[in-house]
């Protein structure tokens, strides 16, 4: 019979296994590498979204309603900041990241909370100029006239009058009552369910050349008034 004493040593009742040490993931375990590339994948989609909240440009939009003609300043307008789909489009406003340029004001309405455009907002010409309305029918507007366009005004026999020639002009002629002045504002025509037919022009005729209106206007009221766009 085996007693107790001829067993191993190692096979003692009660004896624990060895302890054995933990042993870090290398740089090369494929769970590490997955997972820093997670963690790096999403930095930078909230880079990206970041980036895309801070895409916007600051231009002016109106903080109350402006009709045609009305000069715009400091008080008239707020900075909103805007995204837009490319460079092109946001040119065409008013940038807030400037001034308004002085004597700024707009040729046509524009309601609060609207967006100011470029091409509504004029600035005060350096020559003092005396503003001359005109009512002017659809027809003998050209489409092309804006603010800032150069026209010259012309009087033709109005067949409503007789015919009547403009006084100045010689039999079936057309009279030029105005040369080379600039267009100050042409403003919308007003809703309505019947289509306008008269637009009304505001020219600028230069202080120097104010001695013109008075002919011009006595000729204008006699017969059909023509506007030819030069420039």
């Amino acid at each position: 019979m085996t007693s107790l004493l001829d067993r191993p040593a190692t096979a003692a009742a009660g004896t624990p296994p060895d302890a054995r040490r933990s042993r870090r993931p290398g740089w090369r375990n494929p769970r590490l590498v997955l997972g820093l590339l997670l963690v790096a994948a999403a930095v930078v989609a909230g880079a990206r979204v970041v980036a895309a909240t801070d895409d916007t440009v600051p231009v002016w939009a109106a903080a109350q309603a402006l009709p045609a003609g009305a000069e715009v300043g400091p008080d008239d307008v707020e900075r909103v900041d805007v995204r837009f789909p490319d460079a092109g489009t946001a040119a065409a406003y008013l940038s807030a990241a400037e001034p308004l340029p002085a004597g700024s004001r707009v040729d046509r309405p524009v309601a609060a909370g609207d967006l100011l455009p470029r091409s509504a907002v004029a600035t005060a010409p350096e020559t003092a100029l005396v503003e001359v309305p005109l009512s002017v029918g659809t027809d003998d507007l050209p489409a092309t006239v804006r603010q800032g366009s150069v026209v010259d005004v012309w009087v033709t026999p109005d067949p409503a009058a007789g015919g009547e020639r403009p006084e100045g002009a010689d039999e079936g002629e057309a009279l030029r009552v105005l040369e080379d002045v600039e267009v100050v504002a042409v403003p919308g025509a007003a809703d309505g369910l019947a289509p306008a037919q008269t637009r009304q022009v505001i020219l600028g005729v230069p202080e120097d050349r104010a001695g013109e209106l008075a002919p011009a206007l006595g000729a204008l009221a006699t017969g059909r008034v023509v506007v030819a766009r030069v420039g």
